[in-house]
């Protein structure tokens, strides 16, 4: 019986096998350091704004997206992997983030919002929240969002430009704008 190898794993020839394997690391590493700054992102927005909840929602096919991220004042806060309602964030909604459109939104008990927007942010027992774009050259990448879960919350102009620095540094690091 004979075996026949294919090139690209011919014990001869380690070339394309190293190359394949450069290409996963590579991809490895970068992923590795796109997630440490995203937690160290949402880790500091949290203690510097005092929020119960800082998230991102990362979206991964056309306004389909979840929560891949959190940093958390209590493990009752926790709404990891959390996808919102289909119907609810439209090609409406995408287009005002995709234009820069900050949200800041001190009751969602008071503010004037479309039905299922107030029941999902009730479900999850956000009373107040803070929503920037992570804006890349291929369009929205994400939101950054704080939430205030036991009260109502009236965001400053200057925790606003907290986020909205904080989601600049996510859309230009090199890891993100490469995924």
């Amino acid at each position: 019986m004979q075996i026949n190898f294919h090139q690209e794993f011919d014990p001869s020839s380690n070339k394309p096998v190293e190359q394949g394997l450069r290409r996963v690391l590579d991809r490895l590493v970068s992923t590795m350091q796109r997630d440490a700054l995203i937690r160290q992102t949402t880790n500091q927005l949290r203690e510097s704004l005092q929020a119960d909840r800082v998230v991102l929602y990362y979206f991964y096919w056309q306004w389909q997206g979840q929560v891949t991220f959190e940093s958390l004042s209590s493990d009752k806060y926790s709404i990891l992997g959390s996808t919102g309602q289909d119907n609810c964030f439209t090609d409406k909604y995408a287009a005002l983030y995709l234009a820069g459109r900050i949200r800041a939104i001190a009751d969602v008990d008071q503010e004037s919002l479309e039905t299922c927007h107030r029941e999902f942010l009730q479900s999850i027992q956000v009373r107040a929240n803070l929503v920037v774009p992570i804006l890349v050259p291929k369009g929205l990448w994400g939101l950054l969002v704080a939430h205030q879960c036991q009260a109502s919350r009236i965001w400053s102009s200057a925790e606003i430009n907290l986020m909205q620095t904080a989601a600049q540094t996510l859309a230009t690091d090199s890891n993100i704008l490469g995924s």
